[in-house]
Formats: C-alpha cells, sequence, structure tokens
C-alpha cells in the first residue's frame, strides 16, 4: 500500500488516501474525510509500482 496526500476539490483541506500499487491503472469514488463529498481518484503506476498519476476530481455539479 502507498499512502498519497493531495488536497479535496472540494474543501481544500489535505488528506490523504492509501493506495493499491499492484493495481496499475483504476478509477474510482471516495469520499473526503473531512467534508464527506464525493472524490473521483483515478490513479496509475508503472511496471514497477511507482506512482505514475494520480487525479482527484469534484463529481458534483
Amino acid at each position: 500500500m502507498f499512502e498519497h496526500f493531495f488536497q479535496c476539490p472540494y474543501c481544500w483541506e489535505e488528506i490523504s488516501m492509501l493506495l493499491d500499487s499492484s493495481i496499475t491503472n483504476t478509477t474510482y469514488i471516495e469520499d473526503c474525510e473531512v467534508c464527506c463529498r464525493p472524490i473521483e481518484v483515478h490513479v496509475s503506476f508503472d511496471t514497477e509500482q511507482n506512482l505514475e498519476s494520480f487525479s482527484a476530481v469534484d463529481i458534483e455539479q
């Protein structure tokens, strides 16, 4: 597991998520631990399990 820190796209608080580096490419929804609003998370790891890309965007309009 890999801990990644980032800012919530709603409340701008720094939060962290545990990412599974054995899954090379995934997209899922997770709630912010501070404001509880839904965040769409996209994560990619390379073949050596290094974080290649990470995005966290709001899904509410």
